[in-house]
């Protein structure tokens, strides 16, 4: 098909590559890394983005689109052709059960070489493998409009907390923080609540005049991350003081906390006594740092009440590239795994 017609030119000397994607309800990332890279340095020689590739949110036709689009944009900036790819791993939200990833990995092995290792997981765990640069051991929190907390033993075993979406809990996501804080405002206007910096805060942001125009622009259009945005407004106005603003994030805080904390003593990351080490990966837009209010510091020391082994880690590289180092690694073990007669591996 025409997507794929760079390959009749590509270079036949193109070098051995593999695949990272990190793909969500809003965007897909696909990124393109030289397979002789170091775990350390990867070395990023082509990228692409497309859009939703979360089959729960446009249906399994758009969202195989979208991922076809990403890996062969890559590929294509990359001038590599589809016969050099050692290795792909997919990191999607939507994908959840062991079902999603076996229609995941039955779709992808159509695309690509027998040859080339295929590896399908939730977009959580290309977010941990963002912080230890392609080992899947740890602990992971996303917080961004949703949220979930993701972990893994070295000895294969996992397990999940959060992500179900707004309407089914996800305390601590960005759009949690943001409808409490909407709740304060229109507590507060009709005297349910105390007064709150976050009304004029709020209207001002959204350019608008009255509380009750929040009305409209909260129906108007229905968008999870529209309210989600308004973090910020409620971090400035919780650095501020205000204390509306502070309950939602310290909040977030406890929820976030957890949702850590129950992946951690499922997996027993913190071993029996509860004081090993354990990495503990923070990303998402939530947590991003800035001047105002320290979600990631206040997180760590409440985990840290508990596990004080717990050892938080901002990622150096972004998911897609987590994922291409877990490919690396995955391959590598696939691999070893094929020669040794274990001819289950290339279905991992």
């Amino acid at each position: 098909m025409e997507l794929w017609d760079f390959e009749n030119l590509a270079d036949g000397r193109a070098p051995r590559v593999v695949l990272g994607v990190d793909g969500g309800s809003t965007s897909t990332l696909c990124v393109c890394v030289n397979a002789n890279s170091s775990k350390e340095s990867p070395k990023v020689i082509g990228r692409a983005v497309a859009g939703c590739s979360n089959r729960n949110s446009v249906g399994d036709e758009l969202a195989n689109a979208a991922l076809e689009l990403a890996l062969a944009g890559a590929l294509k900036n990359a001038g590599v052709p589809r016969s050099s790819v050692q290795a792909v791993c997919v990191g999607i939200s939507g994908v959840d059960t062991r079902d999603d990833e076996e229609r995941m990995l039955s779709w992808l092995r159509q695309l690509f070489p027998r040859t080339s290792h295929i590896f399908a997981y939730n977009d959580a765990v290309a977010a941990l493998a963002s912080g230890t640069l392609g080992k899947l051991h740890g602990c992971v929190l996303v917080v961004g409009t949703g949220t979930i907390a993701y972990g893994f033993t070295s000895d294969g075993r996992k397990t999940r907390c959060s992500g179900y979406g707004p309407l089914l809990g996800d305390q601590g996501s960005g759009f949690a923080i943001a409808s409490q804080a909407l709740a304060s405002v229109t507590r507060a206007h009709d005297g349910r609540g105390p007064p709150t910096a976050l009304s004029e805060a709020i209207l001002k942001h959204l350019h608008l005049k009255h509380v009750d125009d929040l009305i409209s622009w909260a129906y108007t259009d229905s968008s999870w991350a529209r309210v989600a945005a308004l973090v910020p407004v409620v971090k400035a106005c919780a650095a501020a003081g205000d204390f509306a603003a502070q309950e939602a994030l310290n909040f977030a805080v406890q929820e976030l906390s957890l949702s850590v904390n129950s992946v951690v003593t499922r997996l027993d990351l913190a071993g029996e006594d509860g004081k090993q080490p354990f990495p503990l990966v923070l990303v998402g837009g939530v947590l991003e740092k800035n001047d105002s209010f320290d979600l990631v510091s206040a997180i760590v020391r409440c985990v840290g009440a508990s596990f004080p082994g717990v050892e938080a880690i901002r990622p150096q590289v972004e998911p897609a590239v987590g994922a291409a180092l877990l490919a690396l690694r995955q391959s590598s073990v696939a691999t070893t795994r094929l020669c040794n007669g274990d001819m289950s591996a290339a279905e991992v």
